[in-house]
């Protein structure tokens, strides 16, 4: 393993140290279950390219920190995949597409976001 993939993490190893339990975005209509389901709980969307290093860091550092499992409904979109549901993304709630980039949806409507180095699980204390 080389050194960038040690700091990094490298492509096999993603996803397999998380403790969030994803859903995983597939199809623009889920976006209605997203919806739906911000109602109940606040739901955060995690938007992360592949292949992108910067992307790949953010979101093992997020994973490491996050601790409110139960508390939120965590989406995960692969963004190489699934970039038309990105585009559906910013165009239903108005927030301009990023990479990384997490979204906190309460009620049906963004009341946080925010992409790259800014990504941080503590500031989704005061939503929980």
């Amino acid at each position: 393993m080389s050194f960038f993939d040690r700091l990094l993490g490298s492509n096999s190893e993603e996803g397999n140290t998380s403790n969030i339990e994803w859903k995983f975005l597939e199809e623009v209509n889920e976006l209605d279950t997203v919806i739906a389901d911000s109602f109940t709980k606040p739901v955060i969307i995690f938007k992360h390219s592949t292949r992108c290093s910067i992307s790949r860091f953010a979101l093992k550092q997020f994973e490491r920190e996050f601790s409110f499992e139960g508390k939120l409904i965590p989406y995960f979109l692969d963004l190489l995949n699934y970039r038309q549901i990105s585009n559906q993304i910013a165009e239903l709630f108005q927030v301009e597409h990023q990479s990384p980039q997490l979204i906190v949806i309460k009620d049906g409507v963004v009341v946080f976001h925010e992409s790259h180095g800014g990504i941080q699980a503590s500031d989704l204390k005061r939503f929980v």
